[in-house]
């Protein structure tokens, strides 16, 4: 095992399957000669040259549709977005051309690329820029959605992102680029649609995804010292999502509680309450407790954003109320 910052992670994981396969380019804003606004693409440029890791104008919607026409030609496109909150320019591209075409086409074109750039809230970067958009796209039929909440498994996933035959949102946080990790030495890759049980308990089950995940890691070690066991799942990636990995747990545990860093009306979190109270109630013991953002645009002042986002504390009441304590 090595250990690697996030941004290395995704940069090792682009640079592994870009030598594998020639049909494989990074385009997107100051990817190249910049190295990634994020230093998520450093040292590619040097490596592949300006013909493989490719410098935009500020113009997503042209950008992505140019990805999109590539992919439906034979090559794998990675379009990197500084934000997805950037992405709403072209997500006409990503909706009504990358998710439909296979099926537009009678089968006759498919398009393997790969979206991805940071999601959800990054610090004070105000209402604009601080937005979660999981939920919207995997509400799309396909497009596959995938949101990793650490080294290890920013690398694994986007090997197997680049490799799939459909297009992939591949959601990454400002917030986790400096976050290390072990990553294995070898070739590995993790299969999308794959929960990891993160933590193992008897209590509570906890389901999240990203870099809110690390909220629910504190509040498991706080609720530890009063003898309260929790379970956490790391979905990885939410669409498909891993329902069977959610049912067992809570066939365990009898309880769940749900965080997410999204709104609260119509996001994942929603979507996997109905999916546990209609397939196994019987199981449950308590009402499901789902935890978001404040129903607000993002504030920009510290104060605000921090009632505004979810927090550990916020975990532990939600749990406890589970357990009726």
């Amino acid at each position: 095992m090595k250990t690697l910052q996030f941004r290395e992670a995704i940069a090792e994981a682009m640079s592994e399957e870009m030598r594998r396969d020639e049909t494989i380019y990074l385009m997107g804003e100051e990817v190249a000669e910049y190295n990634g606004a994020y230093k998520a693409s450093k040292g590619m440029l040097d490596e592949f040259g300006p013909e493989r890791v490719i410098d935009t104008p500020i113009s997503e919607l042209g950008f992505a549709g140019v990805g999109v026409g590539s992919a439906m030609n034979g090559n794998r496109p990675i379009i990197e977005f500084m934000t997805f909150n950037f992405a709403l320019v072209g997500i006409d591209q990503i909706i009504n051309n990358a998710a439909k075409i296979r099926q537009m086409s009678g089968g006759q074109f498919n398009c393997p690329i790969v979206f991805r750039g940071p999601t959800a809230s990054a610090g004070q970067l105000a209402a604009t820029h601080s937005q979660a958009f999981e939920s919207w796209y995997a509400n799309c039929p396909g497009l596959k959605v995938v949101v990793p909440s650490n080294p290890n498994d920013a690398k694994g996933l986007l090997k197997s992102a680049i490799r799939d035959d459909d297009p992939v949102i591949f959601m990454e946080s400002e917030q986790m680029y400096g976050d290390k990790g072990e990553v294995p030495e070898g070739e590995y890759t993790i299969p999308l649609g794959v929960a990891d049980i993160r933590r193992e308990g008897t209590d509570v089950t906890i389901v999240s995804f990203g870099k809110i995940i690390k909220e629910a890691d504190k509040a498991a070690d706080e609720l530890a010292k009063e003898n309260i066991s929790c379970e956490i799942i790391d979905l990885r990636t939410v669409k498909p999502m891993d329902s069977e990995a959610i049912f067992k747990s809570v066939k365990k545990t009898n309880r769940l509680v749900v965080l997410e860093e999204a709104w609260p009306f119509g996001n994942v979190a929603t979507e996997i309450t109905y999916q546990v109270q209609s397939t196994i109630f019987d199981y449950l013991d308590a009402p499901i407790v789902k935890i978001n953002t404040a129903d607000t645009p993002a504030p920009y002042s510290p104060v605000l954003l921090e009632e505004w986002l979810p927090s550990y504390k916020d975990v532990v009441e939600a749990v406890k109320k589970v357990l009726y304590k």
